[in-house]
């Protein structure tokens, strides 16, 4: 965006959207555009030669997706999978006006993969990618509302978009557009908040539950768009609930009789429920919600990809002259286990150290890349062995020398 991060987050994070022209980014220096990380040609590629399964690509005609064995099949002989996209089919969809939507390209395009990675470190959320590729004068979808906040980048052609304020302000993943369809059918019916028409290397931002609707124009549209699943308040509810569990006050059970579905019986009963809820809720755990906040958002950004051979060659060849760094996107903390061990806390497993391999532990998740042989040990060999495990445990990566 061409807006300074402060002002974004203050005028525009959660609250209205944002559009950015190509033109905007010249006094950023930037050059616009987005073709380094998506392309007409890439996405040829992507729907020819790399194999696609459901649900990395969906097809929407006429605002519906159509079931997958319309456009996948068996793999041919020594591939044995019966879903695999069919490019004949493709081609025969999209000349009759359907969207293609490639999906999870945060986790199949390269470029996409570090841009989404380099996205998620600094907003913190999870960032999720998908492609559309709309022919000249059709639309993908009706008018709809999406239950995260999105980045909208303009890769070929033009879209139109057009877009509502909410019916159905913050709206969460269990509670998408569909269950409001006759309120937002009504929104459209007003004029658009916003009606624009993106060109290549335009940008627009949406936060969650605004209405849109896009159609591309005069010639086939690619854009981009960036999914911020990030957790909201709600997640502490269900955190600070998960706890309540334990609170056995909260776990006991109505008086013999008691009919819980008049209101005049459960009254005094929801009543005394509701204060003991309010007792404890006064001191509420933080340390307690955190970790089980850490557990859901951990497990939602996966770090960088790594290369298993590159992995196991550069662990059997770790001198003291092997320089390495964190992987990056990895997420870490480091805790006591017992008196004399801590234990490095990474989103699937937990691996525990003898207490005084922490400041070389410190040294090799730090930010920067590291010199084997400068790692705080007396023995050169401890720096080698705790280093070599690192690669094995995939929490360092080996820098190449220049």
């Amino acid at each position: 965006m061409h807006v300074e991060p402060a002002d974004f987050a203050r005028d525009h994070w959660g609250r209205s959207p944002l559009l950015s022209r190509a033109r905007d980014f010249a006094a950023t220096g930037r050059l616009p555009g987005y073709a380094d990380l998506l392309s007409l040609d890439d996405v040829d590629e992507l729907l020819s030669q790399r194999g696609l399964r459901t649900p990395f690509l969906r097809i929407a005609q006429d605002g519906e997706l159509l079931p997958g064995a319309q456009f996948t099949g068996p793999g041919g002989a020594g591939a044995e999978v019966a879903d695999q996209v069919l490019d004949e089919k493709v081609l025969d969809l999209y000349a009759a006006g359907a969207t293609l939507v490639l999906q999870g390209l945060h986790r199949l395009w390269p470029p996409l993969i570090s841009f989404a990675g380099a996205l998620a470190g600094e907003l913190s959320v999870p960032v999720a990618v998908n492609a559309y590729l709309t022919p000249a004068g059709s639309r993908g979808f009706a008018s709809h509302y999406d239950t995260h906040d999105v980045f909208v980048l303009q890769v070929a052609g033009q879209k139109r978009w057009r877009i509502h304020e909410p019916v159905f302000p913050d709206p969460l993943e269990r509670q998408p557009s569909g269950a409001a369809a006759t309120e937002v059918g009504a929104a459209v019916e007003a004029t658009p908040a916003l009606d624009v028409v993106l060109e290549s290397g335009d940008a627009l931002y949406l936060p969650r539950g605004w209405i849109h609707a896009a159609e591309a124009l005069g010639e086939q549209s690619l854009h981009l768009t960036l999914g911020l699943r990030g957790l909201t308040r709600y997640a502490l509810v269900e955190a600070l609930l998960d706890l309540a569990l334990e609170h056995a006050p909260l776990r006991s059970g109505f008086p013999v009789g008691l009919d819980i579905t008049d209101p005049v019986q459960l009254a005094p009963e929801l009543a005394a429920t509701a204060a003991e809820l309010r007792r404890w809720l006064e001191h509420p755990d933080a340390a307690r919600i955190a970790a089980r906040l850490r557990r859901r958002v951990w497990r939602s950004i996966r770090p960088e990809p790594i290369r298993p051979l590159a992995q196991l060659r550069a662990a059997a060849q770790v001198g003291a002259d092997t320089v390495v760094q964190r992987r990056p996107g990895l997420r870490w903390r480091i805790t006591a286990a017992t008196s004399d061990r801590i234990a490095l806390v990474l989103s699937d497993r937990t691996i525990t150290f003898p207490a005084y391999c922490e400041p070389a532990l410190r040294l090799l998740l730090a930010s920067s890349p590291v010199r084997v042989g400068d790692l705080p040990f007396a023995e050169r060999s401890a720096c080698v062995t705790l280093t070599r495990r690192m690669l094995r445990e995939a929490v360092v990566v080996p820098v190449d020398k220049p």
